[in-house]
């Protein structure tokens, strides 16, 4: 029920209150080095509400070409509830939640680990997030640390739809301010993180014939094999569109959108906002999904992600896809699916064959290898990473 409540009439008040230099503050987030002890845990603000006309931005915009995100129809005689929200989206919302708490102050992001997608999201759904601070390593006076943390994306049902592991870069607090406190529970405990061991994946069942005529031609289980390289045609401009789309996700790190800010940073990273990781993931994924995914019912998870170079406005992002493994899925699920595991890498300002015909196998070692090696780094390659994905049988 509604209630009527009068309040006083608003009046000017400003010329009445003297100004006093003396109480200004300025609350800032994230946390330094020394402010991260293993065992915190974070419950970040705000939650997501899925729309289903954000859903359907999202996999456009990212170029996604899998129905499953853009067609309700197909999605629920695939055996889905309706619309499915991309797990791309899924991840960027979950790690854009956390920024406030876990890594606004970080340097760099140097990898996910371990990411998995547990539970469909559905228009409508709400995922809240939080993060686990798993270990922290100091490199001695002056130097930046390594904060290794865990994360999870949780629905209104109190289920784990995502849980994922990654590692930031983060610089002591030297003689600035602390940052905003974490927030004390009134009985002096650590909120429940319930992170998942030997995880199982819920989906749905799926019918014993999957509808056909929307997804290519050339993305079955059968089409790949073991060791073969897809070069995906298209590249991808960004332009000054990620400054609003990082907020769009709630990513809050000031790098990817205050000029002001990255333009006061030293060494590579000053200049333009950098676009956010997240985004670059999300194009790249994009870029390969007629060639790899939209025969997909599920993206499993992805792990060993590392972004090796930054991106601005401006740059145009290209795609490559290596086949690494190719398996029967668990149980009767084997006999319509199998698994892919695919290395997806992304490059820059070069297409994707150019670089496969200048750099060939070397695009496809991992960056911080190459040393040991006897290897330059790929100036042009931005990012690497391995994602399975459980995709349909021709039938």
């Amino acid at each position: 029920m509604s209630q009527a409540i009068r309040f006083r009439p608003q009046v000017e008040l400003a010329k009445e209150v003297k100004v006093d230099a003396a109480k200004v503050r300025h609350p800032h987030y994230g946390r330094y080095l020394e402010e991260f002890a293993p065992g915190q845990v974070f419950v970040h603000p705000r939650g997501f509400t899925f729309l289903r006309g954000r859903m359907e931005d999202f996999a456009r915009t990212y170029l996604q070409c899998n129905p499953l995100y853009l067609n309700d129809e197909f999605a629920r005689a695939s055996g889905f509830s309706g619309l499915v929200a991309s797990p791309q989206m899924v991840f960027n919302v979950v790690l854009s939640l956390g920024v406030q708490n876990d890594s606004e102050k970080a340097m760099a992001n140097l990898g996910y680990y371990d990411a998995q997608f547990l539970r469909p999201v559905y228009a409508m759904d709400t995922i809240r997030s939080l993060t686990k601070v798993m270990d922290r390593k100091e490199r001695g006076a002056g130097k930046p640390g390594i904060v290794t943390i865990r994360t999870l994306g949780i629905n209104q049902n109190d289920q784990v739809v995502l849980q994922y592991q990654r590692k930031i870069m983060v610089a002591g607090r030297g003689d600035r301010p602390p940052t905003t406190p974490l927030p004390r529970s009134t009985d002096g405990l650590m909120p429940a993180f319930p992170w998942v061991e030997d995880a199982q994946v819920f989906l749905p069942e799926f019918p014993a014939r999957l509808p056909s005529g929307l997804t290519g031609p050339n993305s079955c289980f059968e089409d790949f094999s073991v060791g073969e390289i897809i070069v995906h045609a298209n590249g991808r401009t960004i332009t000054d569109e990620h400054l609003a789309l990082t907020y769009a996700v709630g990513n809050t790190h000031p790098l990817h959108f205050d000029r002001v800010f990255s333009s006061g940073l030293s060494g590579k990273m000053s200049g333009d906002p950098i676009v956010y990781g997240g985004l670059v993931f999300a194009w790249l994924e994009g870029l390969a999904s007629r060639d790899v995914s939209d025969n997909s019912v599920w993206e499993l998870g992805f792990t060993e992600g590392y972004h090796t170079q930054p991106s601005i406005a401006g740059d145009t992002v290209a795609a490559l896809s290596r086949v690494l493994a190719a398996e029967d899925a668990p149980g009767e699920l084997g006999a319509n699916f199998g698994i892919v595991t695919f290395q997806l890498v992304g490059v820059k300002n070069v297409s994707a064959a150019n670089a496969m015909a200048e750099y060939g196998e070397d695009l496809f070692i991992k960056e911080n290898d190459k040393k040991d090696l006897g290897k330059e780094k790929t100036d042009e390659k931005i990012f690497e990473i391995e994602r399975r994905l459980l995709i349909r049988r021709r039938r």
